[in-house]
């Protein structure tokens, strides 16, 4: 009895993960970086996205919030992957931040929208609405996630900046 960690859910993650990394990937193959890039990518997208998935399954987490938090998370791992490979932190963060079905759900009701009649119509905007205003807030929710760990800790960030500049006058 009790809720806890089996073969079957460790399975379940470890394949939500693995084609996360498959989509990063070849996401990341639009910028062509070296085949190291390319992988670290895809590994930090399986990690936020186990971690995502995580949230949503063992917390009342919503999609939104946890996908900030999984972005936190690629955003500070980012940070030394940068420093190891001297590659920028984008090139391991962007490929791994990818919106998800409900971009495509919205998408794809739109252009249903266009030939559509009657009570169908109805439908569809509901669907383009929904899908749309989670797509927005999952989206905002991982460009915050992971550009605040690049802006508040990076090096070249304006923060750690001004800090150094303190600590030399003090």
């Amino acid at each position: 009895a009790g809720g806890g960690f089996t073969v079957s859910s460790l399975l379940y993650y470890l394949g939500d993960g693995f084609f996360a990394a498959v989509a990063a990937v070849g996401f990341a193959a639009i910028s062509r970086p070296t085949l190291r890039i390319a992988l670290v990518a895809g590994l930090l997208a399986a990690l936020g996205h186990i971690c995502r998935t995580l949230l949503l399954h063992a917390t009342v987490m919503g999609i939104s919030s946890a996908s900030l938090c999984a972005a936190a998370c690629i955003g500070l791992i980012s940070i030394p992957c940068a420093n190891r490979w001297h590659t920028p932190a984008e090139m391991f963060v962007f490929p791994a931040l990818l919106p998800g079905m409900f971009a495509y759900k919205a998408i794809l009701a739109i252009l249903q929208f266009l030939g559509a009649s009657g009570v169908q119509r109805q439908d569809l905007l509901v669907s383009i609405v929904f899908n749309g205003l989670t797509a927005f807030f999952i989206m905002s929710g991982l460009a915050i996630g992971a550009l605040l760990p690049l802006l508040l800790l990076h090096r070249d960030a304006p923060l750690p900046r001004a800090w150094r500049r303190l600590l030399r006058r003090g």
